[in-house]
């Protein structure tokens, strides 16, 4: 765990956006954290793909610059990829990924950083989602009231990875790549990215994601992004029934982000780390065209709490980067 401050920075950044699509909610919060090192990005309509939608959340290590930097541009590199309009968008998402890290290691001062980054993201494009991950923040949606894992956590200990570690020159020493790393796959983390012999997917850590397609149906609710301050504390199952009840009761997204940081807060500063992390969080309500209204009733809630729920509030753009 990082350095701690004495007193919890609990000022949240949070935003709201929708279309006829989606009702999309985004928080986050420093927490005990003595810098705020996560970034995310929700964009309801990409500026070269009207009508593709895209979110993502980067959990900065050693420093935010990385995951500042994904914020702004790991979009740009996932429509820049010829595949991406040829109907490969899963090929597109993993090559983008290793072209941004590339980017960053040829370019300026990126490759002497001592610094890193996760990186969840979700396309959503004609009916069908595209989660791409390296590291251990992660992705769920809830389908008809059951949770669906849309990543898979990059953990040093999970032995596929140790393999890749092991075969280009590392180690895993207390469950992280050679005694530091927690995780095995980010952005940037460069001095694990030097076996000359080695392709950027075969490094000790790579930028290479998992990639995920699912088709959306009309019993798809919403989908979650976080990072791992909020998986940490609470699993997969929990956050899902968190959101789905209060969905329910006709609260707001961006409000529910709120909640579930506010929740996963540790008390103290002395909790082993569970809670005392950067937390940031993207709740992506489905709407399929029809009112908020339709998917509280379909989350178990009356048309009584859609009433109380606000939903006529004003929303911001269709765009949000936060840095």
């Amino acid at each position: 765990m990082g350095q701690s401050l004495s007193e919890p920075v609990t000022t949240k950044d949070t935003a709201r956006s929708m279309n006829a699509s989606f009702l999309v909610g985004s928080s986050c919060m420093q927490g005990w954290r003595v810098e705020m090192e996560d970034s995310h990005t929700h964009i309801l309509s990409l500026p070269d793909d009207h009508g593709t939608a895209f979110f993502g959340v980067y959990d900065g290590h050693g420093g935010a610059a990385v995951a500042k930097f994904a914020g702004k541009h790991l979009h740009k590199f996932i429509t820049k990829r010829p595949e991406y309009f040829c109907g490969s968008v899963e090929l597109a998402l993993k090559r983008a990924f290793l072209d941004f890290d590339s980017e960053m290691e040829h370019n300026g001062t990126w490759s002497e950083k001592m610094a890193g980054s996760t990186a969840i993201v979700v396309l959503i494009k004609e009916q069908q989602l595209f989660s791409a991950n390296a590291g251990d923040s992660r992705a769920i949606a809830c389908i008809g009231g059951i949770v669906r894992a849309l990543s898979f956590d990059h953990k040093p200990s999970n032995e596929s990875e140790v393999r890749r570690i092991i075969a280009a020159g590392g180690y895993v020493e207390h469950n992280r790549v050679n005694g530091n790393l927690a995780l095995s796959r980010a952005l940037g983390d460069f001095m694990y990215k030097r076996n000359q012999n080695k392709k950027p997917e075969e490094q000790i850590v790579t930028a290479d994601p998992d990639v995920q397609v699912c088709d959306i149906t009309e019993n798809w609710e919403f989908v979650l992004l976080a990072c791992d301050g909020i998986w940490d504390v609470m699993s997969s199952n929990q956050v899902m029934e968190f959101v789905r009840e209060r969905i329910a009761a006709g609260i707001q997204p961006d409000l529910i982000c709120e909640h579930l940081m506010t929740y996963c807060l540790a008390p103290d500063a002395y909790n082993y780390g569970l809670g005392g992390d950067n937390m940031t969080v993207i709740l992506v309500c489905l709407l399929h065209n029809k009112p908020y209204e339709d998917l509280i009733v379909r989350c178990g809630g009356s048309k009584r709490s859609s009433l109380e729920s606000g939903v006529g509030d004003v929303v911001g753009p269709n765009l949000k980067v936060c840095i």
